[in-house]
């Protein structure tokens, strides 16, 4: 995949990221201040589940953008587009749906 191609999605696909990782947080901040407010008919442990869903969902998002950090370090260096295990060349129809891909897809697969 051609460099500026691959650094253009991954440039987007971070600010993407980096909005739904801000989403996420405000979520988990006002799941925070709801805990403790009850109604009439309140489970007290939805706050706590939304909560700790916002967690899991921000920790997700956060490896994303660790994942594309060090892709967009790997095109600086030169070595993008290579599997970081192997050195093999990943296909650009890989890249395209993951640019952030660091495997070939048959060593993702053996490393499930």
């Amino acid at each position: 995949m051609d460099e500026q191609r691959a650094r253009a999605l991954l440039e987007a696909e971070r600010a993407e990221v980096q909005s739904l990782l801000s989403q996420t947080q405000e979520a988990a901040e006002e799941d925070r201040e709801q805990e403790g407010v009850t109604g009439d008919i309140a489970d007290v442990a939805q706050p706590l589940t939304a909560e700790g869903m916002d967690d899991a969902i921000a920790e997700n998002l956060r490896d994303r953008l660790d994942a594309i950090e060090r892709a967009l370090d790997r095109i600086a260096k030169g070595t993008y587009g290579k599997s970081v295990r192997s050195g093999t060349p990943i296909p650009d129809e890989r890249l395209e749906a993951d640019p952030a891909a660091e495997l070939t897809v048959e060593e993702a697969a053996a490393e499930r």
